[in-house]
């Protein structure tokens, strides 16, 4: 194994963790800037206030997008065992 092998899996691995962060990430930064705009509109500067909609909007962004997430795990370690020999020798 060489270092551009070392780097190509490396760079597949970064590649899937950006993707399965991505939903999650988004979601709560959308809900953090709506939350945001709603207290400063209504000058509420409640600091617990905005992490219940977060929770209950990742928890939501999990059980829409975890299949997929789940898949796309499974198909990145199913490809890197199945290229295991192939890396050894």
């Amino acid at each position: 194994m060489n270092a551009d092998t070392v780097l190509d899996i490396t760079r597949q691995a970064l590649v899937v963790i950006l993707l399965l962060t991505m939903p999650i990430l988004l979601t709560a930064l959308v809900v953090g800037l709506l939350v945001g705009m709603f207290q400063a509109a209504t000058q509420i500067n409640e600091m617990t206030l905005s992490f219940i909609p977060k929770l209950f909007a990742v928890v939501a962004a999990i059980l829409i997008a975890g299949p997929w997430m789940l898949h796309t795990l499974v198909d990145f370690t199913t490809d890197l065992f199945h290229r295991i020999p192939s890396l050894i020798g």
